[in-house]
């Protein structure tokens, strides 16, 4: 069994930062793609930005030039970097990651998410 947990989110004033982390453990043999998405209140999940194995990153249109991915992949972990935060950005983030494990089987895992509140 694989676990991702998530941290880091908080409440911060329009303009802010914060910065998300993503802990993979368990049965990993390895890490395919790494991602983040959100969902506000009344709609539906979206994605926020992912990063493969190899350091090839998408974003959504709403947070490029202000969200950076990245990851560690000698410690399973992926970071979700937020800048110039926006009310819009309130949500709940989720990790997940496609992670192969000690069988050879590649499957998708989700954190439990954390929650990000942007008000003054």
């Amino acid at each position: 069994q694989v676990q991702l947990v998530e941290s880091g989110g908080g409440l911060v004033q329009p303009g802010g930062s914060l910065r998300l982390s993503c802990v993979a453990s368990g049965s990993i043999s390895s890490i395919n793609a790494m991602g983040w998405y959100r969902q506000a209140p009344g709609k539906e999940r979206e994605l926020v930005a992912v990063i493969s194995s190899g350091g090839f990153r998408n974003w959504a249109d709403s947070v490029k030039g202000r969200f950076t991915i990245s990851r560690d992949n000698a410690k399973n972990t992926a970071y979700l970097e937020m800048n110039s935060l926006k009310p819009e950005d309130t949500a709940v983030y989720y990790c997940n990651a496609d992670v192969f494990d000690g069988l050879g089987r590649l499957r998708r895992y989700w954190g439990q998410g954390t929650q990000v509140t942007v008000s003054s």
